[in-house]
């Protein structure tokens, strides 16, 4: 009589018949189709999202090799306040709701569905001028290390307190680490 591996082959040596492994994304295209990809997976995100009227709420959704995924909500006249990302690129994708991007070039109104890339050193600040609460999704690559925060550039924006350099304020990531 036959055994199994004998009628059916050895597994272990029939890799090629097994799906792909999926890649994690290498390019900033990359980066964005995943950002694209976790939006459109709603019922994934949507239970996780939760509303705080102190501060912006998040959570890390996902970490990869050399890239990590936050979700974001915001509160109407929540902000991030002026900030750059250290060395870390990233793609900011509204979920639900609107938020405002001011930058050197102006506000920018983002509506659910619009989608930010940036390279190191990009500064900006976001801010919930909406009247409706906003979901937002950021992934950064490399992961955060640092958010510097800047002067504002808008000539309305508050001051506001500076924060210690983001490494110094998460010298353990954890669910509490703060993302943009």
């Amino acid at each position: 009589m036959n055994s199994d591996v004998q009628i059916a082959g050895d597994p272990l040596a029939i890799p090629h018949l097994l799906p792909p492994v999926p890649a994690h994304p290498t390019t900033v295209a990359g980066f964005a189709g995943l950002a694209r990809a976790i939006a459109a997976d709603r019922a994934a995100w949507a239970p996780l999202v939760r509303y705080d009227a102190t501060t912006r709420w998040y959570h890390r959704l996902r970490t990869g090799p050399g890239y990590e995924v936050w979700l974001l909500s915001w509160v109407p006249g929540q902000g991030s306040g002026r900030h750059d990302h250290g060395p870390s690129s990233g793609v900011l994708t509204v979920l639900e709701g609107e938020l405002t991007e001011h930058t050197a070039g102006g506000p920018h109104t983002l509506a659910a569905g619009a989608q930010r890339v940036f390279a190191p050193g990009y500064a900006h600040e976001v801010v919930n001028d909406a009247l409706a609460p906003a979901v937002s999704l950021h992934v950064y690559f490399p992961g955060l290390t640092e958010m510097p925060m800047l002067a504002p550039s808008h000539p309305d924006a508050a001051e506001t307190a500076p924060l210690a350099p983001y490494s110094a304020r998460c010298a353990a990531p954890s669910e509490e680490t703060a993302a943009h």
